[in-house]
């Protein structure tokens, strides 16, 4: 680790400079300062900029160890990492922030590091090495109050990760006994409030319920966002106890105090990834949710609507679409169809614009990693040509010296190219799996991508078949067709994340969609779905809407367009030990027809969502080895029919 830490340290001299200010200064030989002085000022600059500006926040670190030259103090060197350590912590970058720790402890050992340390482990589920580091600070004599707090409640936070109830339990109550004891009032409340969870945890809800009420009393006398987030936190834990009034009438309590807060105030971040944050958007969301768990629909049917409205006015979308959906089934419950179709219709808006804002942040995220996958190159890059240059250095200051002493300089020679080997063969190693790792991100990213743009597809193509009953003034087949729609967007949303799902379900999907196909073209086609016995369909999975767009092709550029009666076949077979065919044949107009009949738009829709399914199945091929085929052929010599045979393998 020493050789690390040197590295380390060559590595930010090499990367960045001094600031512009900083250098004319030097030249000038009127720094104002110290170079200790000027080195606490970079970390008070950089922990300025922690939160809000991660790259401005490092600049400054790495001033901070520039300045103390190639032969740094180690407590100084120690307090940079640390700081480093810090910024990616918070940033939620723990894999790079335990580094830093751990080289921070190599230069300079202290119970506040380790504490970091085991933390930073404990964030990134590293339960066991957090148990490592932690216990030997317990044989510490002299540990500051707030440090024995600290380092109590974090074992007890290992030992809860490590499903060790008895072990946790016994370190947050001594945790809690030192807090007492010596009035650290902040740590009272939140041991209170882990026992509760630990307790939850192990399905103790008496004793629980007793630590949320101490918890809830104790925050109390603490800053009012604290207070909010216990309630909210207490809350929960009712709804899983199925305690709806006094949810309610604690939700309602959080309502009330948020509204004295400033703005931007409202939950304590413990850590950058709490998506669940404490908002009126939120609180309303889950008053309603509780309401509805009583068949209490009107009572609900108020905080949906606030929701909406304060989720709107904050630009927060996802609870807008959440609320909106479960507004439209509240509306369902009660039999008001119109107003649940039109407040769906506002759901289904909601996701689209979601979707959108999805792929924007896809984006950024990629053009982010992009940055720092160039950083991280432009870095390995100046280290080895330091290293390089250093060797060279080293190489002609040994022939200097060792000129009578050929056999040592023989050895010294060796030793360097098996050293200058080894660092390029960890290079060449390092340089690969972030290859790896890079091309494995980028492909979710584009599969998570070209998901959000079939599923918006699908609901739209859908919509068109309700609009058509409508139309025609036909209620009761409208009601009907949208319960069964409603049904088969419920699944198809469920399932809209997930790369394979069960083929069942999937056939399951299939089949309501084309039922519902039917009941528009009842004159145009008939349907039959063949499953071979010999098919164990629970054995197979298959990525979510993949065969649909297909069939939704067979029956609109198809069958609709064959003068008589046609015919749609789905056949589902065994193909060798490990794999299976899905064949779906129909005897339309075929493919040549079909296009000549089309509009340049359709032509052009039509290349898009083919084009969305191809890099589908490559992307997903690439995956998981080859589980996908696809053909797709007429099915007649003239050119009438198509089919098309899809061969799923199993993992």
């Amino acid at each position: 680790m020493g050789s690390i830490r040197h590295i380390l340290l060559f590595l930010f001299i090499g990367c960045s400079t001094i600031s512009v200010w900083g250098q004319k200064e030097l030249r000038r030989g009127k720094m104002a300062k110290p170079q200790s002085n000027l080195h606490q000022v970079y970390l008070d600059s950089a922990n300025v900029y922690r939160q809000s500006d991660i790259e401005r926040s490092i600049d400054y670190i790495t001033n901070s160890i520039a300045v103390l030259g190639k032969q740094a103090d180690k407590k100084s060197l120690s307090e940079s990492l640390v700081a480093l350590g810090e910024v990616y912590q918070y940033h939620n970058q723990y894999d790079l922030a335990i580094t830093n720790y751990i080289d921070a402890l190599e230069a300079y050992k202290s119970t506040r590091t380790t504490l970091l340390l085991a933390e930073a482990y404990i964030q990134n589920k590293q339960f066991s090495e957090a148990e490592t580091v932690l216990l030997p600070l317990l044989k510490i004599e002299g540990l500051v109050p707030y440090q024995k707090v600290r380092l109590n409640e974090s074992l007890g936070d290992a030992y809860r990760g490590l499903d060790q109830v008895e072990k946790a339990l016994a370190f947050f109550e001594e945790g809690l006994i030192v807090a007492k004891k010596n009035q650290i009032t902040p740590k009272l409340a939140d041991l209170n409030s882990k026992i509760a969870d630990t307790y939850a945890q192990d399905d103790k809800l008496v004793e629980a319920g007793a630590y949320y009420n101490s918890s809830l009393q104790l925050t109390e006398d603490l800053e009012p966002k604290r207070a909010v987030q216990e309630k909210e936190k207490v809350a929960d834990f009712y709804n899983q106890k199925n305690l709806y009034g006094a949810e309610i009438e604690l939700r309602k309590k959080s309502l009330s105090e948020l509204k004295t807060l400033p703005k931007g105030k409202t939950a304590k971040r413990e850590a950058r990834d709490e998506l669940d944050s404490i908002t009126p958007q939120r609180i309303n969301y889950k008053i309603a949710n509780a309401y509805i768990a009583q068949d209490k629909y009107d009572e609900a049917i108020p905080y949906l609507k606030e929701s909406i409205e304060t989720a709107d006015s904050e630009n927060d979308l996802v609870v807008q679409k959440d609320a909106t959906r479960k507004l439209s089934e509240v509306f369902e419950y009660k039999g008001d169809y119109p107003k649940a179709f039109e407040t769906y219709r506002s759901y289904v808006s909601l996701v689209d614009t979601l979707y959108v804002r999805k792929e924007q942040e896809i984006a950024r995220a990629a053009r982010f990693n992009r940055e720092i996958s160039m950083r991280q190159n432009r870095i390995s890059g100046l280290e080895q040509e330091r290293e390089l240059s250093q060797s060279k250095y080293d190489l002609a200051l040994t022939e200097q010296q060792l000129i009578q002493e050929s056999n040592k300089r023989q050895r010294w020679i060796i030793y360097s190219l098996i050293f200058g080997m080894i660092l390029l063969g960890l290079a060449a190693f390092f340089f690969y799996r972030s290859n790896q790792q890079q091309k494995l991100a980028n492909n979710l990213l584009a599969l998570k991508s070209l998901r959000s743009q079939m599923n918006p597809h699908f609901i739209f193509n859908a919509l068109n078949s309700v609009n058509n009953y409508i139309a025609k003034s036909d209620e009761r087949s409208a009601n009907r067709f949208l319960s069964e729609f409603s049904t088969l967007m419920r699944s198809v949303l469920e399932n809209s994340e997930e790369d394979f799902i069960p083929l069942a379900k999937e056939l399951e999907q299939l089949e309501l969609y084309v039922k519902l196909e039917h009941s528009r073209f009842p004159d145009k086609f008939d349907y039959q779905l063949n499953v071979d016995k010999k098919v164990d369909v629970s054995a197979f999975e298959i990525p979510p809407m993949l065969l649909q767009p297909y069939i939704e092709n067979a029956i609109w550029h198809g069958l609709r367009y064959k003068e008589d009666k046609g015919r749609l076949t789905i056949d589902v077979r065994p193909k060798g030990s490990t794999s299976i065919e899905i064949v779906i044949t129909d005897d339309g107009i075929g493919r040549k027809k079909s296009g000549q009949l089309k509009t340049e738009n359709q032509k052009k829709q039509k290349s898009k969502g083919m084009g969305n399914i191809k890099k589908r199945i490559a992307i997903l091929n690439d995956m998981y080895k080859n589980k996908v085929d696809v053909s797709i052929s007429d099915l007649t010599t003239d050119g009438s029919g198509t089919k098309v045979i899809f061969v799923l393998r199993k993992d």
